[in-house]
């Protein structure tokens, strides 16, 4: 669909923690299910810790509205045939699209990350997951390069052979300045990264909360972007200014050519709906007539 149309419009969700929040996701799910998207995403706690629930969401967005359903997996603490097990698991449910990660690793009590022994990573498992076959297969990109990366030229290289290990696209880290985009997909063209990369969009409505965010990402959050917060915004104004950056960013990115977005949902729907509207962006998605 991806390079059919030159084009896409996807959303992500995470796994709900209990019965409450599981509503208040399809309350968003639905909502947005009205804009046609291309696909949606359902996000892998650290460590594989939420994989039973990812299953569960998905297999529920499956049986109750037509949405393509990208479900994440991750290797990190994980076994080949675990993860087989999960992703013929997805094929019995008529899942075609997994979003190949490595993941982050578990936290011990004082919240630093426990690496495990065996060190497995994104292209291995798509190295995986490719001769299973029946999969369309989605990995992370990162304009600003990954955090464990040292430089962005040697992350520029582990994307590629990400891409060489069979993955069909890929989709971005978060980003808030459209210059790292560009920089990254010129550096990209370089190395000959050829795939479909859609530009991921967060909107931003608690600036502290993603400040912290950020930092544990290795994502930059410019002053001009803080700024605009101000010192004592309320949540109505807070919400107001993080879809009108939004709205700026992705107008600024369809300047520039780019026609493939994914947006943080956060499992609410307001922003996001919002955004799509006031930029007319319904248009990206499937067509009306798609089942």
């Amino acid at each position: 669909m991806l390079k059919a149309e030159s084009r896409s419009l996807s959303f992500e969700f995470f796994s709900p923690k209990d019965d409450q929040s599981e509503a208040t996701l399809f309350t968003a799910i639905l909502r947005l299910s009205q804009l046609n998207p291309t696909f949606v995403s359902v996000t892998y706690g650290a460590g594989g810790g939420t994989s039973k629930n990812t299953r569960h969401i998905a297999e529920r967005i499956v049986k109750e509205t037509s949405l393509n359903v990208m479900p994440h997996i991750t290797c990190i603490n994980q076994t080949r045939q675990s993860l087989e097990d999960i992703l013929n698991g997805y094929k019995e449910i008529g899942i075609e699209n997994i979003m190949a990660l490595r993941g982050d690793p578990p936290l011990d009590k004082d919240g630093n990350p426990v690496m495990p022994k065996a060190r497995y990573y994104a292209c291995d498992l798509v190295r995986w997951i490719r001769p299973l076959g029946g999969y369309s297969i989605g990995v992370a990109v990162y304009p600003e390069g990954h955090i464990d990366m040292p430089n962005l030229e040697e992350d520029i290289l582990f994307t590629k052979e990400k891409i060489d290990a069979g993955a069909d696209f890929g989709i971005t880290q978060m980003f808030f300045d459209n210059n790292f985009f560009y920089a990254f997909m010129e550096r990209a063209r370089r190395v000959g990264i050829n795939v479909p990369i859609i530009a991921a969009i967060m909107p931003v409505s608690d600036i502290e909360r993603m400040r912290v965010f950020c930092k544990r990402c290795g994502t930059s959050l410019p002053d001009a972007f803080t700024k605009r917060f101000g010192g004592n915004t309320s949540k109505a104004d807070a919400l107001e200014i993080g879809i009108e950056l939004a709205c700026e960013q992705v107008e600024d990115l369809m300047r520039n050519g780019v026609r493939n977005f994914h947006f943080y949902t956060l499992n609410r729907g307001e922003a996001v709906s919002r955004i799509i509207y006031n930029l007319r962006l319904q248009y990206l998605g499937r067509k009306l007539n798609e089942n």
